[in-house]
């Protein structure tokens, strides 16, 4: 029987991108995760979390919106249209990963995993437009986002380094105490949810059911935990410093307190101005940025080796070509 090769399979045989390009699509998608994380968030800034009335059309007799429902039915079906651009910058990543060779099946899984978020937080968003924008589905629709981001982030660090086990360029206590850091980063973002949930942006001009709390008080939980960041943030410091951790991270960290620091002034203006839409959607870009440099930070207390920039012993694509391998694994590991 004939061998058959998926699309991917004849991609790879015939295309060889670089190391660098492969990390520079791996960039992109954390640069449209955070897009995403943004554009959602002005969805509901600007009252346009109902602009299309039904999923997966954007009303029940019409794909696309009408101009009866004016720019909040745009802004609604823009940010669902966003999908499919981050959608082709995650395809991209997969397939120069795929194509790069020698294969690295870690970061190709590492972009399927991507994609799957992609289309889990999109039934999430249907979600929670046809549920009349549940507060707690908000808040999962904003937390699969940041997983996104997540996984994009893992993939961005893994583009840049070798497959070797990982070695730590620390004691074991600072890397600990920084996963306990996106820990508490992390616990951070969870509560900003809930904030969310239960302040006065519900996404819609119309009445909207709110999480049942106080949200002053949830705010001031929040704000608890923004100074545990920072306090774990500034012992992490101290304790790099003290057991000369190499140059990178501690680098990282400094960047880490600016993007604190902006993070923070940006809370209290918002909180003392009355929650103006602007500065909101400011401090969601801040969380993005936040949680990727608390990740960047931990990750680069291991190191994995150098990347492999190319493969001496590899054909070239046209010799690849003429004499296929003889059964082609599934796409998913690759």
């Amino acid at each position: 029987m004939p061998n058959t090769l998926n699309p991917l399979e004849l991609i790879a045989r015939r295309w060889q991108p670089s190391a660098a390009f492969v990390r520079r699509a791996a960039l992109a998608t954390v640069v449209m995760a955070v897009i995403i994380v943004v554009t959602g968030g002005a969805v509901r800034l600007s009252q346009s979390g109902l602009g299309c009335s039904t999923w997966p059309k954007c009303t029940p007799d019409s794909l696309t919106p009408t101009a009866a429902m004016g720019i909040n039915g745009l802004i609604e079906f823009g940010n669902r249209m966003l999908t499919y651009v981050l959608c082709a910058v995650v395809g991209l990543f997969i397939i120069a990963a795929r194509a790069r060779h020698p294969r690295r099946r870690s970061l190709t899984r590492l972009g399927w995993a991507q994609f799957w978020l992609v289309m889990s937080n999109a039934v999430i968003g249907g979600v929670t437009v046809l549920t009349g924008l549940n507060p707690y589905i908000v808040s999962s629709h904003f937390l699969a986002a940041t997983a996104l981001l997540t996984v994009a982030v893992l993939s961005w660090k893994r583009a840049s380094e070798g497959d070797e086990d990982p070695r730590d360029l620390v004691a074991r206590p600072a890397r600990q105490l920084a996963w306990l850091l996106v820990a508490a980063t992390g616990a951070l973002t969870v509560i900003g949810t809930v904030v969310t949930g239960t302040g006065p942006h519900a996404g819609d001009a119309k009445k909207v059911h709110r999480i049942p709390l106080d949200w002053q008080e949830i705010t001031q939980l929040h704000v608890d935990f923004v100074y545990i960041v920072v306090g774990l943030s500034v012992a992490l410091w101290f304790t790099l410093r003290a057991v000369k951790a190499p140059a990178a991270p501690r680098r990282m960290l400094l960047e880490l307190f600016v993007c604190i620091a902006a993070q923070g002034v940006i809370g209290y203006v918002q909180y003392f101005t009355g929650l103006p839409e602007i500065v909101i959607g400011l401090h969601m870009l801040g969380s993005s940025l936040v949680w990727i440099w608390v990740l960047r930070v931990c990750l680069s207390l291991r190191d994995r080796g150098p990347l492999q920039e190319e493969d001496p012993g590899r054909p070239a694509p046209s010799a690849a070509h003429e004499a296929p391998e003889p059964q082609a694994a599934s796409a998913l590991s690759r």
